[in-house]
């Protein structure tokens, strides 16, 4: 059958299983194998562009947030700011920035972006980012991960239902699966976003 929306993905977990009784379940498995996909998967696809003016030392970063790629003020020229590990800010607070400036430095501090040094005018800045997946629903039935590599949502949803089921023996098979395709996919995005040209090694700004 065709895999390309919430309801097929759902027939065909329950196929696959070949149970008819997870009706309940089934969503759970779905948002599941969401959450660790989010944690795995970086790919130019989930990449987002978010401005805002900076005036204060702490800013609220998007409500889909992951992971920042990089962090700029719209600056003539530009400044392209540094990512600081949060022990690393406060060191830098304590001994090099103790007044107010053009921020040069950023960290992840819970669900906001702290600037260092803290700002001494209001900047525009262009945050660039990891996004999370558009959750698939009733009224959200596919999104670009669904469209482009079925086999990750159907895997990964029915590595999540063993444990559920008490199948032991399957973890191992759609683990395996799960992580093909997860491999694939970055594979894949690796080449399109190289272009032909020399490819690099992923570097990830924030753990």
């Amino acid at each position: 059958m065709a895999l390309t929306t919430y309801a097929e993905l759902k027939t065909s977990v329950g196929d696959w299983l070949n149970r008819s009784d997870l009706t309940t379940a089934i969503p759970d498995f779905i948002s599941l194998a969401e959450a660790q996909i989010e944690r795995l998967l970086r790919t130019r696809q989930m990449i987002k562009r978010s401005t805002a003016s900076i005036s204060d030392e702490y800013n609220a970063f998007p409500t889909d947030f992951l992971e920042a790629k990089s962090f700029k003020l719209d600056t003539n020229p530009v400044t392209a700011m540094t990512f600081q590990t949060v022990d690393a800010m406060d060191k830098l607070t304590n001994t090099t920035y103790t007044s107010s400036g053009k921020p040069l430095y950023f960290t992840v501090v819970g669900t906001q972006i702290r600037v260092l040094p803290i700002p001494d005018t209001t900047y525009t800045g262009e945050l660039v980012y990891y996004a999370q997946l558009s959750k698939l629903s009733t009224t959200n039935t596919t999104n670009w991960l669904l469209t482009q590599a079925p086999d990750v949502y159907l895997y990964g949803a029915l590595m999540q239902a063993a444990p559920y089921l008490q199948d032991d023996a399957r973890i191992n098979v759609w683990s395996q699966l799960y992580q093909s395709g997860i491999e694939q996919l970055t594979v894949a995005d690796d080449r399109g976003s190289s272009s032909g040209g020399t490819l690099l090694t992923r570097a990830r700004t924030l753990g």
